[in-house]
C-alpha cells in the first residue's frame, strides 16, 4: 500500500523531452520507494481539453504536487522573472544554466515563493527560442517586417517582435496553435522542440536564439510540507536530477530536429554572429530598459 501520492503535471507529448523527465522522475521514485510512493503522471494537460495555465490552478490548489512551466507566464505575477525575459541575456546555455542554478535563480525562486506561493525545485530548459514562418526566408529583420507572429501572453516578447517590425498576436498556447494550423497568423517563435511538438509545419525557419526558455519546477509548499521528512527530501532531490536529464536531452534533441527539418525540405537558417547582432541591434533600447526595470538585487546578478 502507498505511503504517500506524488502527482506531476506537464502539457506536452510523451516524446518530448519534458515528458521523458517527468517519466525519469517517476522512475527515480520508485527505485528509492519502491511501492511505498505512489507517482501519478500527467503527461498532457491539453489532451484533456485544459488550457496550459490550469496546471499552475491544480498545483494551487493541491491537486498536484508540482508541474513545469514556462516562467514567462509568471511575469505578471513575478516581475522578477521577468529578467530572464531580455532579448539576447544569454549567449548560450553553459552561461544560462549557471545563472539559474546559481545566484540568479536563487534571488528568482525567492521571489516566486514569496509572489506567486510556488517552491521552485529547479529549472528545465525550454531552449532558445526561434523563428519559424509559412512566407518566406528570413534572414534580417527587414525580411520578418510585416508578418504576423502568434506570441504567449508577454509585453516583453511583443516590444520585441513589434521592433522587428512584425505584427504580434498574442493567445493562450492551445488557441495559438490552433490559429498556427489554421494559417490565421504567419509566424511563431519557439524553441525547435515546441515547434516540433506543436505539429508546427512551417517551412522557413531561423535560428534566431532571441530569448532563453526556462520552465520552472512549480510545487505547492504546504502539499510538500505533508510528506514525510524523507519523502519531501527526495522529491526535491530527484526533481534537481531531472534537471540535468531534461537539459542534456534538450541539448541533443535540438541537433536532432535540424537534421530532421532539413531532410523534410525545410530551410533552416543559421546565423553568423553578425546577423545575430543585427537582430539585437535594433532592440537596444528595449534591453536598455528592461535592464533598467529590473530590480536592483536582480540586476546585480544578471549577465
Amino acid at each position: 500500500m502507498s505511503q504517500a501520492v506524488v502527482r506531476v503535471g506537464g502539457y506536452a507529448p510523451p516524446e518530448s523531452t519534458h515528458s521523458r523527465a517527468i517519466d525519469h522522475f517517476a522512475r527515480r521514485m520508485h527505485e528509492v520507494f519502491g511501492n511505498t510512493v505512489e507517482v501519478d503522471l500527467l503527461h498532457n494537460v491539453l489532451d484533456l481539453g485544459h488550457p496550459a495555465p490550469e496546471l499552475l490552478d491544480m498545483v494551487a490548489a493541491g491537486d498536484l504536487t508540482w508541474c513545469y512551466f514556462s516562467t514567462a507566464y509568471l511575469g505578471k505575477r513575478v516581475p522578477e522573472l521577468d529578467a530572464i525575459e531580455i532579448p539576447f541575456l544569454f549567449d548560450d546555455l553553459e552561461q544560462a544554466h549557471t545563472a539559474m542554478d546559481g545566484a540568479l535563480g536563487e534571488a528568482l525562486s525567492a521571489a516566486t515563493l514569496q509572489k506567486a506561493g510556488y517552491e521552485v525545485l529547479g529549472y528545465w530548459d525550454n531552449g532558445f527560442r526561434h523563428l519559424t514562418n509559412a512566407v518566406r526566408d528570413v534572414a534580417t529583420p527587414a525580411d520578418a517586417a510585416g508578418l504576423r507572429i502568434r506570441l504567449q501572453p508577454n509585453v516583453i516578447h511583443e516590444a520585441m517582435v513589434a521592433t522587428w517590425g512584425m505584427r504580434p498576436v498574442t493567445a493562450e498556447l492551445s488557441e495559438g496553435i490552433r490559429m498556427i494550423r489554421d494559417g490565421e497568423v504567419d509566424a511563431q517563435e519557439n524553441p525547435l522542440a515546441n515547434t516540433a511538438a506543436y505539429g508546427v509545419e512551417h517551412p522557413f525557419v531561423t535560428l534566431t536564439g532571441h530569448l532563453y526558455g526556462a520552465r520552472g519546477l512549480y510545487a505547492n509548499p504546504d502539499v510538500m510540507a505533508g510528506y514525510p521528512d524523507d519523502i519531501a527530501h527526495e522529491i526535491r532531490l530527484v526533481a534537481r536530477e531531472t534537471v540535468e536529464f531534461q537539459r542534456l536531452s534538450a541539448a541533443a534533441y535540438e541537433k536532432e530536429l535540424v537534421e530532421r527539418f532539413r531532410s523534410e525540405g525545410r530551410t533552416v537558417r543559421e546565423l553568423s554572429a553578425e546577423e545575430r547582432a543585427a537582430f539585437r541591434a535594433p532592440l537596444a533600447d528595449v534591453i536598455d530598459r528592461l535592464r533598467a526595470d529590473t530590480a536592483p538585487h536582480i540586476r546585480e546578478l544578471l549577465p
